[in-house]
């Protein structure tokens, strides 16, 4: 009676052994298929600025819009895209459509779009080398802002961002920050919504690594994001970024000032293509041309090139660049060699 008696209670053993074990191995599976499905989802390139224009053709189903998608490099797995469809209760509500996509899009943000459809949704451009006033007037012009009610959420919205800790309070704190690009956003967006997605795409371009060199530098994200606004409305190719970049730092770092008429311009709030005398004499602190070293703030939004030319500048002698005309800029070491430049090239 009792060798049957133990024999029962060692079946029960062995049994609540094999369902505990069993319902470890299920978590574990779990854990590791939510991992799996969270590292899926992610976007594919984090640090992209690429956009990629997609073509959704009418009538194409889930499975051919993961295709498009995986080709496009938008996604790295097309199972998981029509997966989460299904679960989510996508399958068969997606729009065709021309969409603007990149690489730095959450596999979910990727669906909100072509869920929400092109035609719920507006595109602007803002320009590099764009400043918040013609910003401000840009988007006014285009219908897609109150200008007062964005001004003030320039001025006092609450934005979460690690960069805009060294930014004073003021009409002029997200100077810079604005990011010049192309974006599509929805019609029933705010001026909240449209600066926030602004920023960022800010966020995603000045990454970890460009933290990290700036501290190398020295400098912090405000002065890395003054100098390159001054780099984005001074440089006018590409290969001439750094190498304006190597001139400012020179400067500064033998105390000579930036004389850069694109702070004087910020001041005068227009574009003139000579400065007089008595515009390089203004007194502001935005003044290059009175007072050495950087200015207070940004007086641009830079882009993503400028950005890197101020964080890694062309390794030269050069104090001195000017404009030869067809876009391009001549360097030099001494100020007589700017002169005879400056006479073949202007005079």
């Amino acid at each position: 009676m009792g060798k049957r008696r133990n024999k029962v209670k060692n079946k029960r053993r062995l049994l609540i052994s094999i369902v505990v074990i069993a319902g470890i191995i299920l978590i574990a599976a779990s854990a590791v298929y939510s991992l799996y499905i969270g590292n899926q989802t992610k976007p594919v390139d984090p640090d992209s600025t690429e956009s990629i224009s997609v073509t959704i053709p009418s009538g194409t189903g889930t499975a051919g819009i993961a295709n498009i998608l995986e080709e496009n490099g938008l996604i790295g797995n097309t199972g998981v895209f029509k997966l989460q469809s299904r679960s989510k209760g996508y399958d068969g509500k997606y729009k065709a459509g021309q969409y603007t996509l990149t690489p730095s899009m959450s596999m979910e943000e990727l669906m909100e779009l072509l869920l929400a459809g092109q035609d719920e949704t507006i595109r602007f451009t803002i320009p590099e080398g764009y400043d918040i006033r013609r910003t401000t007037e840009k988007l006014a012009g285009e219908g897609l802002i109150n200008t007062e009610a964005f001004r003030k959420e320039i001025e006092t919205g609450q934005f979460d961002y690690e960069f805009l800790i060294d930014s004073p309070a003021g009409p002029d704190r997200l100077e810079g920050y604005l990011f010049p690009e192309t974006y599509d956003i929805f019609t029933t967006a705010n001026e909240h919504d449209i600066i926030d997605k602004m920023l960022y795409q800010f966020n995603k371009v000045f990454t970890d690594k460009y933290y990290a060199r700036a501290d190398e530098l020295g400098m912090n994200v405000r002065e890395v994001i003054t100098l390159a606004s001054i780099i984005e409305r001074e440089a006018r190719v590409p290969e001439d970024r750094p190498v304006i970049a190597s001139v400012f730092y020179n400067r500064m770092k033998i105390d000579m000032p930036l004389q850069s008429c694109a702070t004087v311009q910020y001041i005068l709030g227009e574009q003139k293509p000579v400065l007089s005398i008595k515009d390089t004499q203004i007194e502001s602190p935005y003044n290059t041309y009175m007072i050495p070293g950087l200015p207070p703030g940004p007086i641009a939004s830079p882009g993503a090139d400028s950005i890197k030319a101020a964080l890694y500048p062309a390794d030269t002698d050069y104090l001195y660049f000017l404009a030869k005309g067809d876009g391009s800029h001549a360097f030099s070491e001494t100020y007589d060699q700017f002169l005879r430049d400056k006479a073949k090239y202007i005079n």
